[in-house]
C-alpha cells in the first residue's frame, strides 16, 4: 500500500487517503500512516481525506492513528473536503476529537490548537466590531446538548 505524503511546511505533513477504507486494506492503510508518523521532525500530521465515502473502519483507523501520533507527541488534524465526509465525521461526535476542517489551511490552524469561532456567534456591532458580552446576569457557561463536557458539573448548579 502506497499513501500520497508530502511536507506542507517544516512543522506539517500531509497524508492523503484517496481511498474508501474496508475490511482488505484497513490493517495496510494503518500500518502506512503509521510508518509516514515522523519520530523527529514535524510535529503535526494532516490527514486529507479525498473520499466522500467514510466507513465505520475508516473511522476506526483515523482514531487508532491519532492515538499512535498522541504518544509520539505529534499533533493530527483531519481535512474532510467532502460535505459528505464532515457530516459523518460530525454525527460520529468526532469532529473536535480528530480537529477536522475543511480546508488543509484550516487544518493547519487546528493542529496548532486554534479553534476559529463561527462568525455567527460573535456580537458584532455594525462596523464588525466585537462587543462584549452582556451583563445581564446570563451564565457564560455553554448550555444544550452540545455544552462543553471537559468542565466538572456541580451538582445544584444548571
Amino acid at each position: 500500500m502506497f499513501l500520497l505524503s508530502y511536507q506542507l511546511d517544516a512543522a506539517h505533513l500531509v497524508v492523503e487517503l484517496g481511498e474508501v477504507i474496508d475490511l482488505d486494506n484497513e490493517l495496510a492503510i494503518e500500518r502506512e500512516i503509521v510508518r509516514l508518523l515522523p519520530c523527529c521532525g514535524p510535529r503535526a500530521v494532516i490527514v486529507d481525506i479525498r473520499t466522500p465515502l467514510l466507513t465505520p473502519r475508516a473511522l476506526g483507523v483515523l482514531l487508532r492513528v491519532r492515538g499512535q501520533a498522541e504518544e509520539r507527541g505529534i499533533s493530527m488534524a483531519v481535512v474532510a473536503g467532502s460535505d459528505r465526509a464532515r457530516e459523518v465525521l460530525s454525527a460520529a461526535g468526532l469532529h473536535r476529537v480528530l480537529r477536522v476542517a475543511a480546508t488543509l489551511a484550516g487544518a493547519e490552524l487546528r493542529c496548532r490548537g486554534c479553534r476559529p469561532e463561527p462568525e455567527a456567534s460573535w456580537n458584532t456591532k455594525p462596523g464588525g466590531r466585537r462587543s462584549a458580552p452582556s451583563s445581564t446576569g446570563a451564565s457564560p457557561r455553554p448550555r444544550g446538548p452540545y455544552a462543553d463536557t471537559s468542565r466538572p458539573r456541580i451538582p445544584g448548579e444548571s
